[in-house]
């Protein structure tokens, strides 16, 4: 057997002809290669209350698909969030408030490509709104400033299957009876089962539309700032399929 000196020379010429190697690969001698270049600053774009008040309703919609453009793309913005922490920890002005699914596989600011503080997102199975939730979006919009309420949906919605078929388990079962206006709103898809993928993709669309008019007639408040053009209602549908938010007119 080697003894111990015998083997770290061996394996200090191991080590020695592999990085020559490596620097050979990559174009240059083991002495003479450049340092690592620098990485590209984070972007710094922390939602400020004098940009919140700036924006239109309009405004922060564009940004929205905008942000879900650069998100299809995998182009996000390389945010500092570090920064955004700092700058929200004394306070925070949203643009938006998000209403979506629990998916695990639909975190709005992800793929609105958000950073910290830019939206309220309250997310419940279905998306759909009760007083508790309106409550929420009433603090979002008229003591917080949020210009734009967003519903969204998204495709393959086992909250909608489960509507759909009537499925039952606990506390479930009066959830999933509060999305059947939905199902019942789809004429003429057969059949009107959870494995019609058509049937439940038009029913959680159906279901983001039905929403967005219970709100306003869970909220005078919300419908009283959208009759003063302070805030704006909009819906969309997230494929899981692909990562791109439809926004529905």
């Amino acid at each position: 057997m080697a003894n111990n000196q015998d083997l770290d020379r061996r394996e200090f010429v191991r080590l020695g002809a592999l990085t020559g190697a490596a620097a050979v690969l990559w174009g240059c001698k083991p002495t003479e290669c450049p340092p690592a270049p620098a990485a590209a600053p984070r972007t710094v774009a922390t939602m400020t209350k004098d940009w919140q008040t700036a924006l239109t309703p309009q405004a922060v919609l564009a940004l929205a698909k905008d942000g879900n453009a650069r998100f299809v793309k995998d182009e996000r913005v390389d945010r500092d969030y570090l920064h955004d922490v700092k700058m929200t920890a004394a306070g925070q002005h949203p643009a938006a408030m998000i209403l979506s699914c629990i998916d695990s596989r639909a975190p709005a600011e992800i793929i609105l490509d958000a950073g910290i503080g830019d939206m309220f997102n309250s997310r419940i199975a279905g998306n759909f709104v009760d007083a508790d939730i309106a409550g929420s979006m009433e603090f979002a919009c008229a003591v917080a400033g949020a210009k734009l309420v967003l519903v969204m949906g998204h495709t393959s919605c086992g909250a909608i299957k489960g509507a759909i078929d009537g499925a039952k388990l606990g506390n479930l079962t009066g959830l999933l009876a509060k999305l059947k206006p939905a199902v019942d709103a789809v004429k003429g898809m057969e059949p009107r089962t959870g494995s019609n993928a058509a049937f439940v993709d038009a029913v959680a669309a159906a279901n983001v539309r039905l929403t967005i008019e219970n709100i306003r007639k869970i909220s005078p408040v919300l419908a009283g700032l959208e009759k003063e053009g302070k805030i704006a209602f909009a819906g969309a549908m997230y494929h899981l399929d692909t990562g791109q938010v439809e926004f529905l007119a």
